[in-house]
């Protein structure tokens, strides 16, 4: 039988980084597979840094990226770059990754030259079409097209049999995340921004906060702020840091409230080896970001949530996350149990870790092994413990 070739759409740090180990596990695999390795740069730098990380050349590269671009213009630089390359490549299938644009459009693309769909981490949802926006419509839509589900947890998997999708089609994995924290993160971590290896080797408790998502600029990201400067007043022996996005309306808010604090460090976006290490050393997260909810876990540090809803629920439900939304006094109010309780803090972090155990990759392979006929092999599902 004559190898197949798998497209792997890529547009993004946080979908680069997921869909690395599966590019690795696939290359490892090169009697059955080719594989070719497709790049949006719907985000240009921060997939850069990824793909250099883990090694990884890019097959074709749309270079998508402009100033302002919008979604709509986006999308149709997206769908006819990758129309072409599939037209012209005939992939015997096409992965992508997650909830982005990338993946949305990717599969679209792969529909219209009737192509087989694969999604890697499919099935997540919060029911609310404008929360994240535009990630929960991505996903869906992602979903309806899709001939493989690779869900990484049973959350996911029985949100796709609510959609009444063929439950021979979805594939509990675990998240390819924790095969990537396993590839970078180390313990001897030397970090570019000298300011951070000062607070390292002093020993100071850190907060790692991030924040960026399009539902919460403005007023939220005000409360979240207002909260996070009154916890650095209370506890001046904390290092609260903050790598801050650099769209200006994420700035505008977070630097008047929060640049004079002493034990607040805001720093510019950090490369992927450093954000991963140094949320390896933190003591406590909150974040709005999905991909953070996945990893603290990892290492055994609670991350508060500052969303009212999450696609990621499966933490919160495990105990490692706790949902506190925007609201000013409940996300004060959380930090201050966890900080002061050290039981409670313990709860949290002996929690057990829901999202994966380093060999999602290569499940998802051997998956795929078993669609193309290569094998027949019992492929067991990734189990939380």
């Amino acid at each position: 039988m004559s190898k197949k070739k798998i497209a792997v759409v890529i547009g993004t740090r946080p979908d680069t980084i997921k869909m690395a180990p599966i590019i690795l596990e696939l290359k490892k695999n090169e009697q059955y597979f080719e594989v070719l390795t497709i790049a949006t740069a719907q985000h240009r730098q921060m997939l850069d840094q990824v793909l250099e990380v883990f090694k990884i050349k890019s097959s074709f590269d749309l270079d998508i990226m402009s100033p302002r671009q919008t979604l709509a213009s986006m999308t149709a630089k997206i769908i006819t770059g990758l129309d072409e390359i599939f037209v012209a490549e005939k992939p015997d299938m096409v992965l992508v990754q997650g909830d982005t644009s990338t993946t949305c459009i990717g599969s679209l693309a792969a529909f219209y030259n009737r192509i087989p769909v694969g999604h890697i981490e499919a099935g997540l949802r919060t029911n609310d079409k404008a929360n994240p926006f535009p990630e929960e419509i991505n996903r869906r839509i992602t979903g309806c097209i899709t001939d493989l589900h690779f869900a990484p947890t049973e959350t996911a998997k029985k949100a796709l049999l609510k959609e009444n999708i063929d439950p021979n089609t979805i594939f509990i994995t675990g998240n390819t995340v924790i095969d990537a924290l396993d590839y970078t993160v180390t313990g001897n971590h030397r970090f570019s921004d000298p300011v951070l290896n000062a607070i390292i080797e002093k020993g100071t408790k850190i907060i790692l906060v991030t924040m960026h998502r399009r539902e919460n600029w403005g007023e939220p990201m005000t409360g979240a702020c207002n909260a996070i400067k009154q916890l650095a007043l209370k506890f001046p022996h904390l290092a609260f840091i903050f790598p801050l996005h650099m769209n200006p309306i994420v700035r505008d808010v977070v630097l008047p409230i929060l640049k004079d604090q002493p034990n607040i460090t805001l720093i510019d976006p950090l490369d992927y080896l450093d954000f991963v290490n140094l949320m390896s050393k933190s003591y406590l997260i909150m974040t709005d970001s999905g991909g953070v909810q996945e990893e603290g876990p990892h290492f055994g540090i609670p991350v508060l949530v500052l969303r009212t809803v999450t696609e990621r629920p499966d933490a919160v439900d495990y105990g490692t996350a706790k949902l506190v939304g925007l609201d000013e006094n409940r996300i004060f109010e959380t930090a201050v149990r966890l900080i002061e309780n050290e039981e409670e803090y313990k709860i949290m972090a002996n929690a057990i870790n829901p999202y994966g155990d380093g060999l999602s990759a290569q499940r998802t392979v051997r998956i795929l092994k078993n669609y193309f006929g290569f094998t027949d092999e019992v492929v067991e599902e990734f189990i939380p413990q």
